[in-house]
């Protein structure tokens, strides 16, 4: 058989195969597919990990009962896990093949903005929802009508950060360091750095030290930072990033307080940071500990069953994919045909209004982005994330 040949059956098997795949969720199917676009492998995979143990509980609570109702019928609901290695590019594919492959109505994740917010432009350009649990960088959802999110956005985790560190600390002048590659954490140093100044005058950000992802030595920039003597430390970083930061800065003699933001959240951050992390701050999305009602019983569940306090990540993905399966539901039914699903799903979502999650009541106003109070936690010597202040919008 010629090579030509064998290409056009091949091209003719993926073509047939993609639209078996698309006619997955219909009337005709008793199943309701949702995609993940998770980080299970490279740089932060205990993010995945949360995201994927939160997402399995709640599939199995909605299954045991028969499956999601919507219309009066009950859909099983099947949940496709994409591994996106915590990079980029992997992140287009991983949506892409969710789309194109797995035929699924909605995507859920990615989480880091970095992942984020290349993926959602590609959700976007073929038209399928996406909800980011914990993306807070303005450009993931800037401009595009298809994509969510369950969380602040960094616009508003700035001034929290900000306004926390000049009272707790007293703070009159402050230091960043932060991953150039990162759009999160680069995204934020610039808003962080961008309120100080406005509150305390120019030059009073009197470190401001870049590195790179893959990064483990940070002394080059923590002994410039040191030497400037700022009141505090402010580190927009990942928990693996952090880890290292916060001891290297110890290991050079500082001896200051550091101000986090909401990539310290990870159960992970105090396996990895032990000593060095105890009694610091950061801003985040709930606290676990002393938490109450529906998010005292998630994180009771999720402790039970995988070993480990859940943090913000696994907590924020709950209410990400609810948030999908609500607009699910407020279809009325599921279309055959997934394009028309898809789309009667974005619609559904830009008209949910209100939402109580349990990282706290969002409210949307015609965009992907809700309103929604910011916690700011600190560590305590058990390594526990105490609640110490909440912070809404104005």
């Amino acid at each position: 058989m010629k090579k030509t040949t064998v290409k056009i059956l091949f091209v003719v098997l993926a073509l047939g195969l993609g639209a078996f795949a698309l006619a997955g969720c219909g009337k005709d199917s008793n199943t309701i597919k949702v995609g993940f676009n998770l980080e299970l492998t490279g740089d932060i995979p205990k993010v995945g990990e949360a995201s994927k143990f939160a997402a399995e509980m709640l599939k199995e609570d909605i299954n045991s009962k028969g499956g999601l109702e919507v219309g009066g019928k009950k859909y099983k609901l099947e949940f496709v896990y994409q591994d996106n290695e915590a990079k980029a590019e992997s992140a287009v594919n991983a949506a892409l093949k969710l789309i194109n492959q797995d035929g699924v109505v909605a995507i859920v994740g990615p989480n880091s903005s970095k992942q984020a917010v290349p993926a959602a432009a590609t959700c976007n350009d073929a038209q399928t929802v996406m909800v980011t649990p914990w993306s807070t960088n303005v450009d993931t959802t800037k401009d595009r009508p298809w994509v969510f999110r369950a969380c602040f956005l960094d616009a508003f985790q700035g001034p929290v950060a900000t306004n926390f560190a000049a009272k707790q600390f007293g703070a009159k002048t402050a230091a960043v360091i932060f991953d150039i590659s990162n759009d999160y954490s680069k995204g934020l140093a610039e808003i962080f750095k961008q309120e100080w100044e406005k509150k305390m005058g120019a030059g009073t950000v009197v470190g401001y030290e870049s590195h790179g992802t893959k990064d483990q030595d940070f002394s080059a920039q923590l002994t410039k930072i040191v030497a400037a003597k700022p009141d505090f430390i402010f580190v927009p970083d990942n928990y693996n990033q952090v880890a290292l930061i916060v001891k290297q800065a110890h290991d050079l003699g500082y001896k200051g307080p550091f101000m986090g933001s909401d990539a310290w959240g990870s159960a992970e951050l105090m396996t990895l940071c032990g000593k060095d992390c105890i009694g610091q701050f950061f801003s985040t999305h709930y606290a676990a500990a002393g938490a109450q009602g529906a998010t005292k019983e998630f994180i009771d569940r999720f402790n039970t069953k995988y070993k480990y306090v859940p943090d913000d990540v696994a907590a924020l993905t709950w209410d990400a994919t609810r948030l999908v399966l609500q607009a699910i539901q407020n279809v009325g039914k599921v279309e055959k045909d997934v394009k028309t699903e898809r789309k009667a799903i974005r619609d559904a979502m830009a008209n949910i209004k209100e939402f109580d999650g349990i990282t706290g009541k969002m409210k949307f106003a015609g965009t992907g982005d809700p309103a929604k109070c910011a916690v700011v936690v600190q560590i305590s010597p058990e390594g526990k994330f105490v609640f110490k202040q909440s912070v809404c919008p104005e």
